[in-house]
């Protein structure tokens, strides 16, 4: 039943946050890519790791920011500071995701 609830969280998500399904359809692209050029088991490791902590503090974020809209409907700077930091939090992994990224891809992409 857990399994059940988390997977109904997921597709919700994929269905109302734009910014999740940025990141899932972004995820699919990068292992399509590494499908596309055989990157190595390392690689994998930390691509699929990578992918699973964007979108997983994604959810966190969009979990976050409806629990303060439930909360509170008006204007309050602390609730402005919460959601904030939550997304900022995304902002960092999907920072360092991509810098990941280009750092396994590079060699594929351009041969060196």
């Amino acid at each position: 039943q857990s399994f059940g609830f988390a997977l109904k969280g997921i597709v919700t998500a994929l269905r109302t946050e734009r910014n999740f399904k940025i990141q899932f359809a972004t995820g699919l692209l990068v292992i399509t890519a590494g499908l596309y050029y055989n990157i190595t088991v390392s690689e994998w490791y930390v691509v699929l790791l990578a992918i699973a902590l964007v979108l997983g503090l994604e959810l966190m974020n969009s979990a976050i920011e409806n629990m303060v809209n439930l909360v509170t409907k008006e204007r309050n700077p602390l609730a402005g500071k919460i959601k904030d930091f939550a997304a900022g939090a995304v902002l960092i992994v999907s920072a360092i995701s991509a810098v990941i990224g280009i750092l396994i891809f590079w060699k594929y992409i351009f041969n060196t």
